[in-house]
């Protein structure tokens, strides 16, 4: 009689879930367009509205790092019909942020990781280094260190520095630029040494000869330069730091609409055409199920958190 009784209550459950979507879905992008953030969400959509019968639509509403968009979703109707596709920074601002209008953890449901796509380690080719572990020694044998340039404090890059720092054991200075291009125009220029950057915005440079590649931030080889070693097998052994970007849902969304999410959106994610997409952003698709995606998303957490604390970093 109780497994009966419990069947039924499961009844609207299943029911509910078998009919979603009954009306368009909103994907909140916390960035503007023109992004990878923007450009992985309006693929995915893209690509669900071919098989769904009501469409997804993504909407832009950037701020404050992403918390903006973030909160917008955070405190929306639960019900499956507004969801947040964020970067790595979902994971920082929990740290960086002195107070944020709500909680990374206990506010959101992983419904399903999306990319990852690591940083390169490139340099000045004024710097005669042309591996980690020389890197490490030129950098020790001087005094005050090195510089290395970031898009921003509180970012992927910058803490990838901060974190390359603390593992290497080496003085670095952070120069914060507004922006992944001023701090590249700049390490072009001499005037920053080294920058942790994106694939797409430095392959073409590191090609041209105009800086170096040393290494890549993953913690396996990048497809697009499979010739380049990752940083932990250069000598830094266990250091990751990538940017990645998943799908969240509110917290009390019900858990059969995170089941029906989770595996359309992996669907969507090993077409060809999306991987294609992905790899034109220096980023690869990769498959969670959402209770692999939540250990992820608590494993970066206290990652960037440590890398915060240590860096003194902060964001008002």
């Amino acid at each position: 009689m109780k497994r009966f009784l419990a069947a039924l209550l499961l009844l609207p459950c299943l029911a509910f879930a078998q009919s979603y979507p009954a009306r368009p879905v909103r994907i909140i992008v916390p960035y503007p367009p023109g992004g990878a953030t923007d450009v992985m969400a309006r693929t995915v959509a893209q690509k669900l509205n071919e098989t769904w019968q009501h469409p997804l639509v993504v909407e832009n509403k950037p701020g404050a790092s992403g918390t903006v968009g973030s909160e917008i979703v955070a405190k929306s109707a639960p019900d499956g019909y507004t969801l947040l596709l964020q970067g790595t920074q979902h994971a920082i601002n929990l740290s960086l942020y002195k107070q944020l209008p709500f909680d990374t953890l206990r506010d959101f449901a992983p419904v399903a990781y999306i990319a990852s796509a690591p940083f390169l380690l490139v340099l000045h080719p004024s710097v005669p280094a042309n591996s980690v572990a020389e890197l490490i020694a030129y950098i020790k044998a001087r005094p005050g260190g090195l510089n290395y340039g970031s898009s921003g404090v509180g970012g992927g890059a910058h803490l990838a520095g901060e974190i390359f720092k603390t593992s290497a054991g080496v003085q670095l200075t952070h120069i914060p630029y507004k922006g992944a291009a001023p701090a590249m125009a700049d390490l072009l220029g001499g005037q920053v040494t080294m920058v942790f950057d994106p694939i797409p915005t430095s392959i073409t440079q590191v090609r041209a000869g105009k800086i170096k590649a040393l290494a890549i931030t993953s913690a396996k080889r990048s497809a697009l330069m499979p010739e380049l070693p990752t940083v932990a097998e250069s000598g830094l052994a266990g250091f990751e730091v990538s940017a990645w970007f998943g799908l969240y849902a509110p917290a009390a969304v019900p858990k059969e609409i995170v089941a029906r999410l989770n595996p359309e959106v992996n669907r969507v994610l090993q077409l060809p055409e999306v991987k294609e997409k992905f790899a034109a952003l220096g980023a690869e698709s990769m498959i969670m199920g959402t209770d692999q995606f939540a250990v992820h998303l608590r494993a970066e957490i206290a990652k960037f958190a440590k890398a915060i604390k240590d860096s003194g970093a902060t964001a008002e």
